[in-house]
């Protein structure tokens, strides 16, 4: 089902806009147990710039989606194609952001963004390389802090440093799992702002998991809405993509100005409502 939030109305159901199919997940599915998958038949698609949010409670199996997409972990059934070609292991053609940082604590900034440059472009020289890596450590904001090494940065400070990162390979998608999950919320908040800036300067397609109602209408086009899997009277029923939202806000949103926008309670409210009630959560 795909959902609207027209100014000062509650989401209706309308048809999907088109997309390109720049990123295609057909019928994905995963099962431990046979007889009792994780989720079946999940399908969507994500045309090229398109953010796009998936939330859902824990054990819905979003990260092992997210895993997927990376080449990270394979499914039980379906296909992933990203620019006409099925994914099959990890690629730099897709960056990925954990909530960890993940940096190797033995290298400087500068260092940790330049050996994932160097593994993109091997050819390159050593001012080239250098070059590279001072324009995505200056979008995040951390020029000042490009020599020194993950132990004395704070934790907003890595984030940042894992994103630039990230960047730097210029993948043709992003997957971010809950990349600010940790931080406090004004780190956040400034990080959301510095990544939303960059995704509007690169023109980047990103796939973020998300827990935060607020972070996925601030930053996302659409919004997947995923159902645990559950014992119903008819037997056991998988979890899935249970409903797209699509952000009906205006694409130049702010942290600071999204609740004075028309709509934004009507579209918070239908996605609480889906998480409290309608998502199966155990």
């Amino acid at each position: 089902m795909w959902s609207d939030v027209a100014p000062g109305t509650s989401p209706t159901t309308r048809k999907a806009p088109p997309v390109t199919g720049f990123l295609r997940i057909e019928q994905l599915g995963k099962a431990y147990v046979p007889a009792r998958p994780v989720f079946a038949d999940v399908s969507f698609a994500l045309d090229k710039g398109e953010f796009v949010c998936i939330i859902g409670h824990s054990g819905c199996g979003k990260t092992t989606i997210l895993n997927v997409l990376a080449g990270l972990d394979t499914a039980t059934a379906g296909h992933v194609i990203m620019d006409g070609r099925e994914v099959a292991g990890p690629s730099l053609d897709r960056g990925v952001v954990f909530q960890g940082h993940a940096l190797m604590p033995w290298f400087t900034v500068r260092q940790n963004i330049a050996f994932a440059v160097k593994s993109r472009w091997p050819e390159w020289k050593r001012a080239q390389v250098n070059a590279h890596v001072e324009k995505f450590v200056a979008l995040v904001g951390l020029s000042h802090a490009i020599d020194k090494k993950p132990s004395e940065l704070s934790g907003g400070m890595k984030q940042r440093v894992g994103i630039a990162r990230a960047f730097s390979i210029q993948p043709k998608m992003l997957l971010l799992d809950e990349p600010f999950g940790a931080l406090d919320a004004l780190t956040r908040g400034t990080i959301q702002d510095e990544l939303m800036a960059i995704v509007r300067q690169t023109q980047q397609t990103v796939f973020m998991i998300t827990h935060d109602v607020d972070e996925a209408i601030l930053l996302a086009d659409r919004i997947l809405l995923m159902s645990n899997g559950s014992d119903t009277p008819q037997g056991y029923v998988p979890g899935g993509i249970a409903e797209v939202v699509v952000n009906p806000l205006p694409r130049e949103r702010t942290r600071t100005s999204l609740h004075h926008l028309d709509g934004y309670y009507a579209l918070r409210n239908h996605i609480v409502d889906f998480l409290v009630s309608r998502a199966k959560a155990h």
